[in-house]
């Protein structure tokens, strides 16, 4: 079997450990599809029942931060601020396409607050690049458009949400501009043989591959924004993860507004708007997909849905390795008429951000940015009791619990079973070679 190694704790005595066969075993427990949430396992992905392992609580926390990745960034100890996240995939025979940041970004000496996920598709390189670049990219443009002096009376909210529009516009238009400099600009007067040449440099250090490679793949963006006063939050979106603000009411219990929109196939608006830019174009959109391939409708590289067919049949079908099978981007490139098709122009919401007593657990607010995977976690209890019964919990807890991982960590325990020590264990130690939940990035961020 390919369940993982686990020193085992019989239940019925605590603290001895368990080495006999007859104990583990006892310690195998049998799963169905309609126990794993989400939708990726069904009945077709037999034999069930696929049996996994109990875990004990230390277990379950251990198994949590080794599949997981959390980290944590502290932003300002005085006010408690701080940003925790986690990056989970639980099958051993997958690596996940989702990436996370916490950054501070020093804006002439002070203090801004960068968060996001992204959700990468195809390929792991664009959305590792993204993940890396786009926050210096974002402080760059806030160094350079900024006053370093006092004249700040022009820097409103209105002015911060369009800097931060156009530097990801501009951090997007460098993928496939990095490449279309080393030719002038001008593909038709290379041949295939020159291109290959240039582009397949990896015996000269491989740059120029590196950047070809970033154009064949893409992901979306959910980037926040506060500013040092932590007075204004900006949240910019491309694509189909979802930003939601968790804050306590006056009568006790929890507000979750949802702040941002799914960009894809399952937002008529989205789907209107390919349309309404591509006139005359019935192809646009096929079957609720970007020019029948693609689902969200906005993201960050994904170069063949913004560039003319030539790019990807004079780049990227010369690159080697490239594409191993080119017949279906040549019935996607046949619909590419007009592009660019896919969006990098961010839909950017801004909240003041309302002071409260930030020594106070229970009046704390939490703005939670979370990959679509999460949505499938939550699919059976629903997103909002999911968030409302984690922020209960947190607003609960003693002061100091080190050994339970980070905020992000226990909303992720929250939304794969809570205190259901069979679900939660079901989901980490599931016996199966495909992964069995989507990839989830989730990051909560005081406020």
């Amino acid at each position: 079997m390919g369940i993982r190694r686990f020193t085992v704790i019989p239940a019925s005595t605590p603290g001895t450990v368990c080495t006999n066969f007859q104990c583990m075993v006892d310690l195998l427990q049998w799963a169905y599809p309609e126990d794993i949430p989400g939708s990726r396992c069904t009945p077709e992905d037999g034999p069930w029942p696929r049996a996994f392992f109990l875990l004990d609580e230390a277990e379950i926390w251990e198994e949590l931060q080794r599949l997981a990745d959390p980290s944590s960034v502290l932003f300002s100890a005085e006010k408690g601020w701080r940003a925790d996240g986690v990056n989970f995939q639980p099958s051993p025979m997958a690596s996940t396409q989702d990436r996370y940041v916490l950054k501070q970004l020093n804006v002439h000496g002070r203090l801004w607050a960068l968060t996001g996920v992204f959700d990468g598709h195809l390929g792991e390189e664009t959305v590792a690049h993204v993940a890396h670049h786009l926050p210096i990219i974002v402080e760059e443009f806030l160094q350079e458009f900024i006053p370093e002096r006092d004249s700040t009376q022009n820097i409103t909210p209105a002015f911060i949400s369009g800097l931060f529009s156009r530097s990801i516009v501009a951090f997007d238009d460098a993928i496939a501009g990095d490449i279309l400099k080393l030719f002038g600009g001008r593909l038709d007067r290379f041949s295939d043989e020159e291109i290959r040449e240039i582009i397949n440099d990896q015996e000269k250090g491989g740059d120029n591959y590196k950047k070809a490679r970033l154009c064949m793949y893409g992901t979306t963006a959910l980037v926040a924004l506060t500013d040092p006063e932590g007075a204004n939050l900006w949240v910019a979106n491309l694509g189909d993860c979802q930003a939601v603000l968790v804050s306590p009411t006056a009568a006790g219990d929890w507000d979750v507004e949802f702040i941002t929109t799914e960009h894809n196939g399952d937002n008529d608006a989205e789907i209107e708007r390919v349309y309404r830019e591509h006139p005359g174009e019935p192809e646009c959109v096929v079957n609720r997909r970007v020019l029948g391939a693609l689902a969200p409708t906005r993201g960050l590289g994904d170069v063949p849905f913004k560039q003319p067919p030539s790019f990807t049949r004079r780049i990227l079908y010369n690159l080697a390795p490239g594409f191993s099978d080119t017949a279906p981007w040549e019935i996607c490139l046949a619909r590419n008429l007009t592009p660019p098709y896919i969006s990098a122009k961010a839909e950017i919401t801004h909240r003041r951000i309302a002071p409260h007593d930030a020594g106070s657990p229970a009046r704390q607010h939490y703005l939670v940015l979370a990959s679509d995977g999460f949505t499938e976690l939550c699919r059976a209890s629903g997103r909002e009791r999911v968030l409302t019964a984690w922020a209960a919990r947190e607003a609960a807890r003693p002061a100091h619990t080190p050994t339970e991982g980070n905020l992000a960590s226990r909303l992720l325990r929250q939304a794969i079973g809570g205190e259901d020590r069979i679900g939660v264990s079901c989901m980490l130690t599931l016996d199966m070679e495909e992964p069995w939940v989507d990839d989830t990035a989730i990051v909560v961020q005081t406020l």
